[in-house]
């Protein structure tokens, strides 16, 4: 029972139980002792399958699985990250990592294609474009290469270069061998609606009146500033209105999002944070470095969850913005990341749930209805739903118009989806901008 007893000690010491404890209440010793025997239970349990099934487990799989088993137990948003996959988590949550600057797709065995280069880039450099094939990387054919794989092959170290063979469709069918170097890519969070002739993203969607319009894919690390960096570009441009596309954001940091709201409130509630085991705590607008007020739209749909409801709420809420679009995921919970077995692995705990301004919980719960408090709703009047056709559509629309091209190559569905749930939010601002301004 040496693997028992070893389980058990290690069990023991991560509930504080094998260090000596003052004398507590009588409920307090029986929470203990029934830790104790829960430990117990589980170190058997591992032991007898780890000695007596019918096939040899391995103990490290069978650790994880019975983590994930507890994590599943509690909510779909806790999770554990083992040490193969905690640097892909980290990659997203920094937002940083070292390779060529493209992204790729497969549509199958050995069809590694390019969706679309990355601005400034060492793979926009070398002039690989929208629709070339990478049929080799390092000198091994991508056949039989998943693109799980194939990312890995291409990301690595920064500074040190990596060969590739590119085929150009449409011209000279000999695959052309590249030489690139890596270096640090910054992959945007922050989007405009198309790119400039300089290819960078324009963030000004109608230069005649004069409105602006930034898409969040999710909110990571640079986010709050790559949104500064997006809205000093549009108010240099005399921007008088101004749309935030919160569409199929998924979320990401709750930080970033606070910094982003905080950038067009002067004062009033952005968000509170309630949990069992962490202290409440309330964040509120402060005046500095506010941008002026000009009229607000955002858009969001049944996809934009977390902290895309934070900042939607937080500005409908604080009458800042209107909201367009239709009614969002509903996922109010935090989850903390607490870094495992010394950074190699981490555990994703969902630890609190949070509140927008008006005290209402974002959080959908498995019993909630249509007709009960949860997520972020459009004001009335601009609730546009998309059926599922018009939701494949548009991302079609986005993924080809997102497409960086050579200045010759016209985009074939420039005008290819109607958008809308855009155009309400364009309608409303040139709505505003007709109104006089008020004198004080």
């Amino acid at each position: 029972m040496r693997l028992t007893s070893l389980i058990l000690v290690c069990c023991l010491a991560a509930t504080g139980l094998v260090t000596a404890t003052p004398a507590v209440a009588e409920d307090e010793r029986g929470k203990e002792r029934e830790r104790y025997e829960l430990m117990e239970l589980f170190a058997e349990t591992f032991q007898q399958i780890d000695s007596n099934y019918v096939r040899d487990v391995d103990r490290r799989e069978l650790m994880e699985a019975a983590i994930q088993g507890m994590l599943r137990h509690l909510d779909q948003y806790s999770s554990f990250i083992p040490p193969p996959d905690v640097r892909r988590f980290t990659q997203i949550v920094e937002q940083e990592f070292g390779g060529i600057g493209i992204t790729v797709n497969s549509t199958g065995p050995g069809r590694l294609i390019v969706a679309s280069p990355l601005p400034g880039t060492p793979a926009y450099r070398a002039g690989i474009r929208a629709g070339d094939l990478i049929v080799e990387v390092e000198g091994k054919s991508t056949e039989n290469l998943s693109l799980a794989d194939a990312i890995k092959k291409l990301q690595g170290p920064v500074g040190r270069p990596v060969v590739i063979k590119v085929v150009h469709p449409g011209e000279d069918s000999a695959p052309k061998e590249i030489r690139l170097v890596r270096q640090l890519i910054k992959a945007p969070t922050v989007l405009g609606d198309r790119y400039s002739d300089k290819d960078e993203w324009d963030f000004m969607y109608d230069d005649e009146k004069k409105i602006g319009y930034i898409r969040l894919s999710h909110f990571s690390r640079f986010t709050a500033q790559e949104v500064k960096a997006a809205l000093d570009n549009v108010f240099e441009r005399d921007v008088r209105g101004l749309v935030i596309d919160l569409r199929y954001n998924p979320g990401g940091l709750l930080e970033a999002a606070i910094e982003i709201a905080d950038m067009f409130l002067d004062d009033g509630n952005i968000v509170s944070v309630r949990g069992r085991s962490v202290p409440e705590r309330s964040w509120n607008a402060r005046k500095r470095d506010t941008y002026e007020k000009i009229p607000m739209a955002v858009l969001v749909n049944g996809f934009s969850a977390s902290a895309s409801e934070v900042l939607s709420a937080c500005l409908q809420d604080n009458k800042r913005a209107v909201i367009i679009g239709e009614r969002t995921w509903g996922k109010g919970s935090v989850q903390n990341i607490i870094r495992m077995e010394e950074g190699e692995s981490a555990l994703k705990l969902t630890t609190a749930n949070y509140h927008r301004p008006s005290g209402v919980n974002i959080h959908r719960f498995p019993n909630m209805k249509a007709d009960d408090e949860w997520g972020v709703t459009p004001d009335e009047g601009y609730l546009i739903k998309y059926n599922r056709k018009q939701q494949s559509e548009w991302q079609r629309y986005r993924r080809e118009r997102d497409v960086l091209r050579p200045a010759e190559d016209n985009n074939p569905v420039e005008d290819a989806f109607n958008d809308t749930q855009l155009m309400a939010a364009v309608d409303y601002l040139a709505s505003q901008l007709k109104k006089p301004e008020k004198t004080e």
